[in-house]
């Protein structure tokens, strides 16, 4: 399993409808995320350029992009951006792969 970041910014109506009803939206995302495959491990609402930001691990990209799908296509955010995330392990391993790599990588103006 893959972990994604998504960051999004809610539409004005969505902030407008969570003013005048406030609601658990971490647990209505886990649930469609959960019946897709994956899992939501965090939701944070956020200052700044975006409102919220979740932690999800998906069995691939697929089920990433389809989750970003449904949440895009109800209208519920103005925008928004899925970020895949690597384990400190994975990193390394791409680092090993790099150097390894090298060898037959010719740089610029060489």
């Amino acid at each position: 399993m893959s972990f994604y970041l998504f960051k999004g910014q809610y539409s004005t109506d969505s902030l407008r409808a969570l003013v005048d009803k406030p609601e658990d939206r971490e647990a209505v995302a886990g649930e469609m995320i959960s019946a897709m495959g994956g899992t939501l491990h965090h939701l944070f609402f956020c200052f700044g350029e975006d409102d919220v930001m979740a932690l999800i691990e998906a069995p691939d990209d697929e089920v990433m992009a389809a989750c970003a799908l449904v949440v895009g296509a109800s209208g519920t955010m103005a925008g928004g951006a899925t970020t895949k995330l690597m384990t400190s392990k994975e990193a390394v391993s791409a680092m090993e792969k790099a150097k390894a790599g090298q060898k037959s990588y010719k740089p610029v103006g060489s």
